[in-house]
């Protein structure tokens, strides 16, 4: 019974988790077919607009976005149902893809879980601080200030070395862009209620 449970509650870190490591396990073939690519995406191969998102540039790209997966699922896993953390991932998946396609049209391929990373964490920070939790208030400002720090300056120090590539920053701008919208669309759990789909 305890196994169902956390199976269903936890099941989009499982599930991301175990997606990504998957892919990175299946080679770069894998990657070329499932990456952003405007090309292939403006040819009518829209999974890409989502599958982007779970494929990356080398094991060092996917453990580093693995373990921010990890960090945000433990600070705010209890702020939203199952049902509503999925929505937000897909919200944040296609935020950052679209924007992408709007906002830097020059940019040809992109992969990487981060831009939806920031969205997970915006939602996460925003659904604690409508349920009471004035603390979280700190890290929102946190990650709004390192929002503002890769759109002045690019990259965070050290980060281009620990991907293993070029950091995409805009895709973290739009997935958190997505977060917000999704986080303001939802109720956030009260600290006794059930989950449910």
């Amino acid at each position: 019974m305890f196994n169902i449970f956390f199976l269903k509650q936890h099941s989009l870190p499982l599930t991301l988790t175990l997606a990504a490591v998957l892919l990175a396990i299946a080679g770069d073939n894998m990657t070329a077919l499932l990456r952003y690519h405007v090309t292939h995406i403006k040819a009518g191969e829209i999974w890409r607009l989502i599958s982007a998102n779970l494929v990356h540039l080398g094991w060092s790209h996917t453990l580093m976005n693995l373990l921010g997966l990890a960090l945000i699922w433990g600070l705010f896993w209890h702020c939203f149902s199952n049902g509503q953390w999925w929505l937000i991932c897909l919200i944040s998946s296609l935020s950052v893809s679209l924007g992408l396609i709007l906002f830097n049209p020059e940019l040809v391929w992109y992969v990487g879980l981060s831009g939806v990373l920031h969205g997970l964490f915006v939602a996460g920070a925003i659904g604690a601080i409508r349920r009471g939790d004035r603390r979280e208030v700190i890290l929102l400002i946190a990650i709004i200030g390192k929002l503002l720090w890769e759109q002045g300056f690019g990259a965070l120090p050290g980060s281009v070395d620990m991907a293993g590539g070029p950091v995409v920053v805009d895709s973290h701008l739009y997935g958190a862009i997505g977060g917000v919208l999704a986080a303001l669309l939802m109720k956030p759990k009260t600290y006794c209620q059930p989950d449910t789909l």
